[in-house]
């Protein structure tokens, strides 16, 4: 207990100690102010400048002159001030790279992990330069593949393209049960589907994707009765739409009565079978 006899504390004018906050705010912002330019400094320092940066992952179509090109002149920044976020932006826009994951490597490095599209065939028109990838995801490259004339061309809207993907991986075995390859498959914006044999024959398989697998199934089941009935032939074309059957057309065999008149005997054969169904459903 303080002495009852004890002197007073002076009391600190109001004003005064108005002046010491003001002081102490100042001098804080001065420090923080100080601590902000240091930091700039360091962060902008020589020695935080990126000298390398790692490609790693799947980058059989990435080289160093491309990255150049096409990504550095658009980084900025040191190691430390480097957006990451709109480096990968950069990295994402290379052809055919489908993911990128861009990482610091203390002290002046990049590590970049790229992960390409694998691609499956053209989307579209092939001179657009658009394919379409295993994923179904449609991609814009130059591709450099020795089999690329050789892709099939797969079409439809765009949001459709992994339903296209998927028809187009069913049908493949189906069609080499033909002893043919798949050159195109269509989806209409109606959702007809229509597929295009290696030696040009098209095969109009109808709406509803579970219907037109449906109708190639029939078709393909039905081929070695047809060719123990009129011999192995090319198929022309065929019209697979009808509820009861199809109708097609084989390579030499004449349905028409004059025009099997103008064929020498040797070669008129029975006509190709026919659906009982006196037209094709509409597209």
């Amino acid at each position: 207990m303080a002495p009852r006899n004890a002197p007073a504390l002076p009391t600190v004018p109001p004003d005064v100690r108005l002046m010491n906050a003001v002081a102490a705010g100042l001098a804080m912002l001065a420090l923080a102010a100080a601590l902000v330019v240091a930091a700039a400094w360091v962060a902008r320092h020589p020695v935080w400048t990126l000298r390398v940066i790692t490609l790693e992952g799947n980058v059989a179509h990435q080289t160093p002159a491309l990255v150049r090109a096409l990504v550095l002149p658009h980084l900025s920044g040191t190691f430390l001030t480097l957006d990451l976020a709109s480096a990968r932006e950069r990295f994402l826009a290379l052809p055919w790279v489908r993911e990128a994951v861009v990482q610091r490597q203390f002290p002046n490095r990049l590590r970049v992990t790229l992960t390409e599209h694998e691609a499956l065939a053209w989307w579209g028109d092939p001179a657009h330069g658009r394919l379409v990838s295993v994923r179904g995801e449609v991609f814009e490259a130059e591709p450099d593949d020795a089999q690329a004339e050789q892709w099939a061309v797969l079409s439809g809207p765009a949001a459709e393209a992994e339903t296209v993907v998927a028809m187009y991986r069913w049908v493949l075995p189906l069609v080499e049960r033909l002893g043919r390859d798949v050159a195109r498959l269509e989806l209409s914006e109606r959702g007809s589907w229509r597929l295009t044999l290696d030696n040009g024959a098209p095969l109009e398989l109808g709406r509803g994707d579970d219907e037109a697998r449906l109708r190639l199934q029939r078709f393909v089941a039905t081929q070695p009765a047809l060719r123990a009935r009129y011999g192995a032939r090319d198929i022309v074309s065929a019209d697979l739409r009808y509820p009861n059957g199809y109708a097609v057309q084989l390579r030499g065999v004449v349905t028409d009565v004059d025009a099997a008149a103008a064929v020498p005997r040797a070669q008129k054969s029975a006509p190709a079978p026919r659906s009982n169904s006196p037209r094709p459903p509409s597209r």
